[in-house]
């Protein structure tokens, strides 16, 4: 059964980047003249990977909670590539805050751009949050939902990485609602490993943050809900965290 499983995983894999790529390149002419075009683009190969990611490897996925539709930020967990294709396709609009190395992967890049991402340098912490700043205030009128990953990156379930101060700046800054994201999705299409297991992905859009609280208290609020909610859900679905060392 493990042995199918891989097999499975890795047919399902190759596939996907074969879909990435053709409907990125046929899409490219238009969606480089139409920002509406490659969010289409972008929507149908996430409708794409969600469709097979079920018939290949048995992972369904479930979007709770209200997805928003209008001009926020999104705070999210992030365990795998899998909660960036739920994440986006069930908003209309999304953009990313993302790592600038993104930029020069060919096709991919210009997509980014095209649809808003904002590219951010993962270096130097205080030239990097004014850079991020400066660019989300620049591309604050290509509408629609800001998402940001407020550890920085993927963590795997059980893991603990701390908040990064960038997403409350982001949200004093923009004077937006945040709505947090909890998920699980961790489990069953794993941070470091081409196997994939059957399950019910989860990606569940909380109760939104309103403006107005200060930087430290926004973030404790944010951590505290998505940590919470999200290791409910793996809970849920049978995962039990390793006690703190």
């Amino acid at each position: 059964m493990i042995a199918f499983r891989w097999v499975m995983s890795i047919l399902f894999i190759v596939q996907m980047y074969l879909a990435m790529a053709v409907i990125g390149l046929l899409f490219f002419p238009f969606a480089m003249l139409s920002r509406d075009m490659a969010f289409r683009a972008c929507h149908l190969f996430c409708a794409w990977v969600i469709f097979t990611a079920r018939i290949f490897c048995g992972i369904r996925s479930d979007i709770r909670g209200t997805p928003p539709t209008d001009e926020v930020v999104i705070a999210a967990k992030h365990q795998s590539f899998f909660d960036i294709i739920l994440i986006f396709h069930a908003v209309p609009r999304g953009k990313f805050v993302m790592k600038r190395e993104l930029l020069y992967t060919p096709i991919l890049g210009q997509y980014a751009l095209k649809i808003g991402c904002v590219p951010v340098n993962r270096g130097k912490r205080g030239a990097a949050i004014a850079k991020m700043k400066a660019d989300v205030a620049r591309r604050a009128s290509d509408p629609g939902q800001l998402i940001i990953y407020p550890q920085g990156t993927r963590v795997a379930p059980g893991a603990v990485k701390p908040y990064k101060v960038g997403t409350g700046l982001l949200y004093d800054q923009l004077d937006q609602p945040c709505v947090p994201v909890a998920t699980n999705v961790g489990l069953f299409w794993p941070k470091r490993s081409l196997l994939r297991t059957p399950g019910t992905a989860v990606v569940e859009f909380l109760p939104r943050i309103e403006p107005g609280l200060s930087v430290g208290n926004f973030m404790r609020r944010l951590e505290r809900e998505v940590e919470d909610h999200s290791n409910r859900l793996m809970a849920e679905a049978g995962f039990t965290a390793p006690p703190a060392a």
